[in-house]
């Protein structure tokens, strides 16, 4: 993707230099892989798993600060390029939405954090808290879908970015809180919802990838597309354990997930990403 550093929105906090809380749960926002990765990459890597702690369990919000000085910072294209795609993402929504659009902000942070949803190891990937109109970002996460996942590229992470500033736009528009009324009233359908939920967070990624679709690199879309087939939910389960288990579904299947993002970049339409009235998605 072509891109340049510029004047920043302002909507980035930089605390990549704060040290970690020493309590990490997991949140209860959402996620791009958000708690099945985490329990892939414990599975994999000899962990015993977690435990999940009730919504927004403490409210704590962020800490700020702990910016690296940028001629000392080894992740600064990193850090600027995520920036850049995040801004960029907003910008759209903004056009597309209208007045109506409240700007959310970029936390970047390392190994551990706290948030308006509680407390979460970098080990459940990038991730929206609704609390605090947040999307917090640990840039280790690149190297983990190069390395773990198999999705490596600067289009690939631009897709993680926009797929979270889908969230918000759903939180604007008041689907996440639908949706969590939904399972209140229907626990059976819990695990359906979300991967509706997050279908269309998907299906966002896409419409800002139509937006920016020229300044976009050959193979770009390629990567975006095998990052979005890379956290397909049995894809993950598959590498940690072996199987499927389609019942426990919270993010949709790899077919899935591809299909809703390039849905989105075909029409660049929001109105096409609507998974909920759909029969099968």
């Amino acid at each position: 993707m072509r891109w340049k550093r510029g004047s920043s929105s302002g909507n980035t906090i930089d605390a990549r230099g704060s040290r970690a809380p020493g309590r990490v749960a997991i949140p209860s926002g959402l996620g791009l892989v958000g708690v099945l990765v985490f329990v892939a990459f414990q599975l994999l890597s000899g962990g015993s798993g977690f435990a999940v702690p009730s919504a927004f369990d403490d409210g704590t919000q962020a800490p700020g600060g702990g910016a690296i000085p940028a001629d000392q910072d080894p992740e600064r294209d990193l850090r600027d390029f995520s920036e850049y795609v995040f801004d960029s993402a907003q910008r759209t929504w903004a056009r597309t939405v209208g007045g109506g659009y409240r700007e959310a902000k970029l936390y970047l942070y390392r190994d551990a954090v706290n948030t308006g949803c509680g407390s979460a190891s970098s080990a459940v990937g990038p991730f929206y808290c609704p609390a605090d109109e947040r999307v917090y970002l640990d840039l280790s996460f690149y190297r983990d879908m190069e390395q773990q996942l198999g999705a490596p590229g600067d289009f690939a992470w631009a897709y993680v970015i926009a797929h979270e500033v889908g969230h918000h736009v759903q939180h604007l528009r008041g689907t996440d809180d639908q949706v969590r009324r939904l399972q209140r009233e229907d626990p059976d359908q819990a695990n359906p919802l979300s991967v509706r939920l997050e279908l269309q967070a998907d299906c966002y990624a896409g419409v800002w990838a139509r937006a920016v679709f020229d300044q976009l690199d050959p193979g770009d879309l390629e990567e975006a597309i095998t990052a979005s087939e890379a956290v397909g939910d049995d894809r993950l389960q598959r590498r940690a354990r072996g199987g499927v288990d389609p019942d426990s579904f919270t993010h949709g299947t790899s077919e899935q997930r591809a299909h809703w993002f390039e849905t989105g970049r075909a029409s660049g339409e929001p109105a096409d990403c609507d998974t909920f009235s759909v029969d099968d998605v």
